[in-house]
């Protein structure tokens, strides 16, 4: 057996493409552009280079992308008091965070204070909530990524047994809330699991989420499994590496992803699709959530 790759990389693209088109709708119909806030406290490196690479993604779909770069010692209370102005920005549908945040910085605080109806990253516990209670709004964007790649491949996800490797609030927990939500049998795996390598076996469904390069042995993984590889790890080298070995475990996988090009580009597509349901969907969110707007 030779795992199908699913091609992240171009279904991200399509649904680019797709988004390009309803966003040109919009316009046509006299309604504003999608307006997403990118904040960037800091000079990291590899978050300069993920912040470019989102902007450069909202310039392509049309949606208007306002960049805020902000210094390493930004006081709290100065981020907090940008976050409040945007909140009441009736031009700007998102917000988003890149994080990692410097640590003088309270990141939970700074989550929590973006109103969650712009909450595009999908990461403040008012949307985790709806997302635990299977009526989500908006979703994180790297678990929606990997449930978009599912559906594109057609793979039907009723009562299978999912293992979900990695317990961030981020990625690990949300993933399990997906599965949860369509039906599956779901395991949530973590450093202090006593047997992983059983719990990987029993998997039909492996997502793994650790960003530790090659911690999962091929040889664990259920013949037939569907796996999917979140973590990313670049080494000395340069090269970009997964959390599972790839060559050896698609000699046994019926569908696998790889590193990269497979779920990565997924989280940066769920993050503009995000902006556009922000954009169009507020009022119904306030009238349902009950949630007053600014």
């Amino acid at each position: 057996m030779t795992a199908k790759i699913i091609d992240g990389k171009a279904i991200a693209q399509k649904i680019r493409e797709n988004l390009k088109d309803a966003i040109q709708r919009r316009l046509s119909q006299g309604q504003s552009a999608p307006g997403l806030a990118v904040i960037l406290v800091g000079d990291d490196p590899a978050s300069q280079i993920y912040v470019r690479n989102k902007r450069e993604a909202c310039s392509e779909c049309g949606i208007k992308s306002v960049a805020y770069d902000l210094p390493q010692d930004i006081p709290e209370e100065k981020l907090l008091s940008l976050i409040t102005q945007l909140n009441s920005d009736a031009s700007i549908h998102g917000i988003l965070i890149q994080l990692p945040l410097p640590n003088h910085i309270r990141t939970p605080l700074i989550l929590d204070s973006i109103d969650p109806k712009k909450d595009v990253d999908g990461f403040h516990p008012t949307n985790l909530g709806l997302l635990a209670q299977g009526r989500s709004y908006l979703r994180p964007c790297t678990p929606y990524g990997v449930m978009r790649l599912l559906e594109h491949e057609k793979i039907m996800l009723c009562g299978l047994n999912a293992v979900v490797i990695g317990t961030s609030n981020i990625v690990g927990k949300p993933m399990a809330l997906e599965l949860v939500n369509a039906k599956c049998t779901v395991t949530l795996c973590h450093k202090e699991t006593r047997d992983l390598k059983q719990a990987i076996k029993q998997a039909d469904l492996l997502v793994s989420a650790i960003g530790k390069a090659g911690v999962i042995n091929s040889e664990w993984i259920k013949p037939g499994a569907i796996v999917i590889d979140i973590g990313i790890t670049r080494s000395p080298n340069g090269k970009l590496h997964g959390d599972i070995e790839f060559e050896t475990a698609k000699q046994s996988a019926a569908y696998i992803t790889p590193v990269p090009g497979g779920v990565g580009p997924m989280t940066v597509a769920m993050l503009l699709s995000n902006t556009l349901f922000a954009a169009k969907h507020m009022p119904l969110y306030c009238a349902q959530y009950k949630i007053s707007r600014h």
